[in-house]
């Protein structure tokens, strides 16, 4: 049976908020605009409790990639059963990316300084290549069938082919945010954090053919994009904006206050929700309209709720916590009301 649903306005009038806000890390709006989402169901996680990182989800399989970063294990999760199918050792996972059409899954080992390449169908590891200092977040090129993969500290992209070999290497000149592919312009998007601005990288050539100036911004670490509405979204992990960038124009047309250190987004394509989790546990919520984003809510959500994930399909929503409502960890599950 299914735990009963509830309204996140009922979650955040908990002891989190009093905390955030004795510490000073509740901005007003995060307490008056409580969350469009309501509560599904809370899984156990396998693990310590400690940092989570980026996930990723395969649809053709129901298989939701978690990687449990300080745990060095990437967790593979049934979506259907809600059940952890498997765990796979990763030194220090950081970045997963399932790319259904290879049947292969790519993850970031970030204490081993590699890329490692799966099974999509076994979880079996197949290839590892070197990856630079910290390798992070990860984007895939479906045209040339690439595999990039951000290395924050070193100030690169690698380069992978779809068998997981390393084949280039670009210097960004300065630490590497997200990065992400453009299906309309075949480009390759990268944050440029030192530099407060994005690298358009052509990757027919493995060369930068442009850099996008981010005013408003300080240290673009994430970075979504929705590529048919030519429109991306951009998250400054210091001063706590989401920056909205027309991908015709290349500017920035909109900015709007997020919760403390902004992390990972997620978009759902259908709804055209986009969602912001931070370090600080606020997540916010946007309605993206025609030419930028209205803020539907913003909250606390959970301690270190800076990782989110959403299927398109159900519009579930799915934020690993490294200490959920038991001080174990939860995968929380909500949906949009």
């Amino acid at each position: 049976m299914r735990p009963r649903v509830r309204t996140i306005a009922v979650v955040v009038t908990s002891a989190f908020v009093s905390a955030l806000a004795v510490s000073g890390s509740v901005h007003a709006a995060a307490v008056l605009h409580p969350l469009p989402l309501r509560e599904v169901a809370r899984v156990p996680l396998s693990g310590p409790s400690n940092r989570f990182d980026y996930t990723s989800l395969d649809p053709t399989t129901n298989r939701l990639y978690i990687a449990h970063m300080n745990a060095s294990q990437l967790l593979i999760l049934d979506v259907r059963t809600r059940r952890v199918i498997q765990t796979i050792p990763v030194p220090g996972v950081h970045g997963v990316l399932a790319v259904p059409e290879l049947n292969r899954v790519y993850a970031s080992a970030t204490d081993a300084h590699q890329a490692i390449t799966l099974d999509g169908r076994t979880g079996a590891i197949l290839a590892r290549a070197p990856a630079g200092q910290y390798p992070d977040g990860l984007a895939y090129d479906p045209v040339e069938r690439h595999v990039f993969v951000s290395d924050e500290t070193g100030g690169i992209e690698t380069v992978l082919n779809s068998a997981g070999h390393r084949i280039a290497t670009i210097a960004l000149g300065g630490e590497a945010g997200n990065v992400q592919y453009d299906s309309v312009s075949h480009m390759i998007l990268v944050d440029v954090q030192g530099k407060n601005d994005l690298a358009i990288i052509d990757p027919r050539t493995n060369r930068i053919v442009r850099r996008v100036s981010l005013p408003g911004c300080t240290h673009d670490h994430s970075l979504l994009i929705d590529a048919p509405r030519r429109l991306a979204f951009v998250a400054c992990d210091i001063n706590n904006q989401l920056l909205t960038l027309d991908l015709r124009t290349m500017k920035v047309t909109g900015s709007a206050s997020v919760g403390g250190s902004p992390d990972v987004l997620a978009f759902d394509d259908s709804l055209r929700r986009l969602y912001v989790a931070a370090e600080s546990g606020e997540v916010a919520v946007f309605a993206e309209r025609a030419n930028g984003l209205v803020k539907l809510g913003q909250a606390p959500l959970a301690p270190f709720a800076h990782t989110v994930a959403v299927d398109p399909r159900t519009h579930l929503v799915y934020f690993p916590l490294e200490m959920g409502s038991t001080g174990k960890p939860q995968l929380l599950i909500m949906r949009p009301r």
